[in-house]
């Protein structure tokens, strides 16, 4: 497949090595990234970003076919991994790096993900407190965070296994149509 075929979207789901973990399940997912997202610095550590001082996410790039999974599924994947309704946490992880966002960079996208957040805030109790907002910066995470959870399998990670089987069987059925 093409590059210029693929399209991309930008998650923080708490810390990023399980969020990765957790995508790169998912069929159509072609790649991932983890990094730092909209934040107030250029090319942050992860110990800047864990000072809570240069506002950044950590945030997974998720490169997907979009002839397999759709943005729709994508998102609704990730509204299953996450506390909605927590803010600057995920699992026992706090922080504003933890915080939850969908970042996008296609404008077309915006609406989307405009119609996911409404259909996940009819189904639950809180107000929902992830941001939606185009993509300001990213920036790569320092190598060792890549793939983390491949490269140390039993490493800390807040998302439970289960979720990652979940992901590994779960079909976009509507992909091809949209």
């Amino acid at each position: 497949m093409e590059k210029d075929e693929l399209k991309e979207i930008y998650l923080a789901g708490g810390c990023f090595w399980g969020t990765e973990h957790y995508f790169k399940q998912i069929d159509g997912v072609v790649d991932t990234e983890v990094g730092y997202a909209n934040g107030r610095t250029e090319n942050p550590t992860y110990k800047e970003v864990c000072t809570d001082k240069t506002g950044f996410a950590e945030t997974v790039h998720v490169m997907y076919d979009p002839a397999k999974v759709s943005l729709n599924f994508l998102l609704e994947m990730f509204f299953k991994a996450i506390d909605p309704t927590s803010i600057n946490r995920q699992g026992h992880d706090t922080g504003t790096q933890y915080r939850t966002g969908v970042y996008y960079t296609d404008k077309d996208d915006e609406t989307v993900i405009n119609e996911v957040f409404a259909d996940e805030q009819k189904h639950i109790n809180g107000k929902i407190a992830v941001e939606n907002l185009p993509l300001r910066n990213f920036y790569k995470a320092e190598d060792y965070h890549q793939n983390y959870l491949d490269k140390n399998p039993n490493g800390y990670c807040h998302l439970p296994q289960s979720l990652f089987e979940f992901a590994r069987k779960a079909r976009d059925n509507r992909a091809k149509t949209q």
